[in-house]
């Protein structure tokens, strides 16, 4: 049996082409293989069959809920501190390349 069609055999009619789960691959910054996109249209339709199949339960009264473990971020207040110049002058000697009195640093992100 061939790869495609055992993912496939237990999957919903594809709700997905293959040109859709291109476009979303390439959003996701993901390369598919041919038999990749062979399967996905089916998984990712099944998967979002489910997701329908959950908007139909009644959550009346529910509240929404971000988390569920009771964590709650712990911050600190900002506060304000001199640093000696010396110190300050040190650290920017360091530096490979110097913009005002800030250290400039290399592009991180690239625009396509």
């Amino acid at each position: 049996m061939s790869l495609h069609k055992l993912a496939t055999c237990y999957l919903l009619p594809d709700m997905l082409s293959k040109d859709e789960v291109k476009k979303v691959a390439a959003l996701a910054r993901l390369e598919l293989t041919k038999d990749e996109l062979e399967i996905m249209p089916g998984q990712l339709s099944n998967i979002l069959s489910y997701i329908d199949q959950l908007k139909e339960v009644d959550t009346t009264g529910v509240e929404p809920t971000a988390q569920v473990t009771g964590l709650s971020d712990v911050w600190r207040a900002d506060e304000v501190e001199e640093w000696n110049k010396q110190e300050v002058k040190a650290a920017l000697n360091q530096a490979p390349e110097i913009l005002g009195h800030q250290i400039k640093v290399k592009k991180v992100l690239e625009q396509d």
